[in-house]
């Protein structure tokens, strides 16, 4: 299976993802793996502000401080990479189903997906199968039954 994109060293440069380049860190943002949870936006309002243009400034906090919050994102769509800034995996790989019918996985996670295998420590995955975006849940949720 071929390699999705990105780098096992850079996961923010994976083809479709957003790059937003800070002087500490690079941050990378993959609309299609975004499922709104807003843990970025509540979390460092001065980096992540939907209202602005670019709506992500990696400068506009302590790299460290930026990272944590990167780090509550659920479905891994937010990324961040730089020298002394690289997220670990967390052990044990904890996987939970979720009363949306989504599957929470978080780990070091090797995924096989329709572009090539991936290498993830956050993802929400589909649990019921009507995802366009397989194997990621894209909350084609009126359809989904998974929690009924």
């Amino acid at each position: 299976m071929p390699d999705a994109g990105g780098t096992a060293d850079d996961p923010t440069r994976r083809e479709g993802a957003k790059r937003y380049e800070g002087a500490e860190l690079a941050v990378s943002y993959e609309v299609g793996l975004c499922l709104h949870a807003a843990e970025c936006v509540r979390g460092l309002p001065a980096v992540f502000d939907v209202e602005r243009r670019p709506w992500i400034t990696p400068d506009g906090a302590p790299a460290a401080e930026v990272a944590e919050v990167i780090e509550r994102c659920p479905s891994g769509a937010l990324q961040y990479h730089g020298p002394g800034h690289a997220e670990r995996a967390r052990r044990p790989t904890r996987l939970a189903l979720h009363e949306d019918g989504v599957l929470h996985a978080r780990g070091d996670l090797v995924l096989g997906t329709p572009e090539g295998t991936r290498r993830e420590t956050r993802v929400m995955l589909c649990a019921c199968g009507h995802t366009a975006h397989s194997p990621f849940c894209d909350h084609s949720g009126s359809r989904c039954k998974a929690h009924d």
